[in-house]
């Protein structure tokens, strides 16, 4: 079984404009409201290739109980812990002229150490089912410790279940140290994290500093991936218009799928870049295409590389 933590969960808004022009009004021509966040959007892709994940993480509130009864109406299985707060709320527009997305992301409830201490307790008993690998997704509401990822990792592993590690900024570096089996930076969230625009060097960057396998996403050009087997580009055969914000997630589920497989790493990258594809034509983050799924596995390139990078001098 396949574990997605969200603990910043929230419900997403999708507004469509025909263009984004700063200090004008807009006319508002789709709108969309649905459960999301990362883990949650992770959960929803694989449940739609069929496979029954679980979908738990931190909810609260008016915005908690919105977030639950639209997960149950799609079908996706969820163990959530409630919290005091109330749960946050994004919203994305996209821009139809250029498909690109602005996003307003909610910072998310305060939560405390009691509750903390509570959903490190479930997380425990949920990995104990059966559990192969578990997706640790997003941003963290405040009050969380700044480690809180490295501590889901540590649990993980020794519970001999594989991490899937997807967020940015200091709670994506101060997890490294507890050795993250993946984790799925883009291009943006190198450079910040280690001060560094050469893709290929940020990423052997971060896998010096604890990640077993990096998989960098560079949006239309495909992913640049270090692993333990090899180095890998893997590409789309051409660039797709519409809405970018669930092609990360979409990504991330493959290679969760892939793990909980044991598929190999050209294997697991080809399907995350169809999938990754595969979720750009759709309105919201969390739904694919799948023609475009399946033309995209048949016509992605997948090449091993031979790379010379200066991790060092990136960080």
């Amino acid at each position: 079984m396949i574990l997605t933590v969200t603990l910043n969960t929230a419900l997403d808004i999708t507004w469509g404009v025909d263009s984004l022009r700063p200090r004008t009004s807009h006319r508002v021509d789709t709108a969309y409201e649905r459960a999301g966040g990362k883990g949650v959007n992770v959960a929803r892709v694989l449940t739609a290739l069929g496979h029954r994940p679980v979908a738990t993480g931190l909810v609260g509130g008016p915005t908690g109980r919105l977030i639950r009864e639209e997960l149950r109406a799609a079908g996706v299985r969820q163990a959530f812990l409630d919290v005091a707060g109330d749960s946050r709320r994004t919203l994305a527009v996209v821009a139809r002229d250029d498909g690109d997305a602005t996003v307003f992301n909610g910072r998310g409830p305060y939560v405390g150490p009691a509750e903390w201490e509570l959903f490190c307790r479930h997380y425990d008993l949920l990995l104990a089912a059966d559990v192969r690998v578990a997706v640790l997704s997003g941003s963290l509401p405040p009050g969380l410790p700044a480690d809180a990822y490295g501590r889901l990792i540590r649990t993980a592993a020794a519970a001999g279940v594989a991490t899937v590690l997807d967020t940015s900024g200091p709670a994506l570096v101060t997890a490294l140290e507890a050795g993250p089996d993946v984790i799925k930076p883009n291009a943006d969230e190198l450079t910040a994290a280690t001060g560094c625009d050469d893709l290929p060097a940020a990423a052997a960057a971060l896998r010096a500093l604890g990640a077993r396998t990096v998989v960098a996403s560079a949006g239309a050009d495909g992913l640049h991936a270090i692993t333990p087997e090899g180095t890998w580009r893997a590409a789309p055969p051409e660039r797709l218009s519409g809405n970018p914000t669930g092609a990360g997630d979409a990504c991330v589920a493959a290679i969760a799928a892939g793990l909980a497989a044991g598929a190999g790493w050209p294997d697991i990258l080809r399907q995350a870049v169809a999938l990754s594809a595969a979720a750009v034509p759709c309105p919201v983050a969390g739904d694919i295409d799948t023609a475009v799924h399946q033309r995209f596995l048949r016509e992605a390139t997948v090449e091993e590389r031979v790379e010379e990078t200066h991790a060092a001098d990136a960080v």
